[in-house]
């Protein structure tokens, strides 16, 4: 693999990189309007970008309440261990700040993944943007 780097930063400083990889990802890939996309969550969340000698590949944003979402690795760049990486530096960055736990709503295909990172399923499936996903947590020990 290339060089990898993954930054975790604010919403103003990584804004262009984070839309090109969710706009590829979320709008164009799996069909969800844009006006679903973008929300006020991004201006208050730690956000992760993975970039592969330097082009944005993948992202995911922890928000202040300890939910993590919008993790989206491009196309090209699945099953190399970068959708990890990210999740990685979002675990450590709700560390940092003493978060006691994380939770997410996983796209159904994705929960395997989730799992290994130590989430656990939480509730039933239900339907986000028209795609079935699962309420995941994980408790975390400072």
């Amino acid at each position: 693999m290339s060089a990898l780097t993954v930054v975790v930063g604010d919403w103003m400083s990584l804004e262009p990189a984070l839309r090109t990889v969710r706009e590829a990802v979320f709008i164009l890939e799996q069909g969800i309007p844009a006006e679903l996309e973008w929300d006020a969550d991004d201006a208050t969340s730690r956000h992760a970008l993975a970039c592969i000698d330097g082009a944005p590949v993948a992202c995911g944003r922890l928000l202040p309440d300890g939910h993590i979402g919008r993790m989206a690795v491009r196309v090209a760049w699945r099953g190399q261990g970068i959708g990890r990486a990210i999740l990685d530096a979002l675990i450590d960055s709700a560390q940092q700040v003493g978060m006691p736990l994380l939770q997410l709503h996983a796209q159904i295909h994705a929960t395997g993944f989730y799992e290994k990172a130590g989430f656990t399923a939480e509730g039933p499936p239900f339907d986000e943007v028209g795609i079935a996903h699962q309420r995941m947590v994980r408790a975390l020990i400072s």
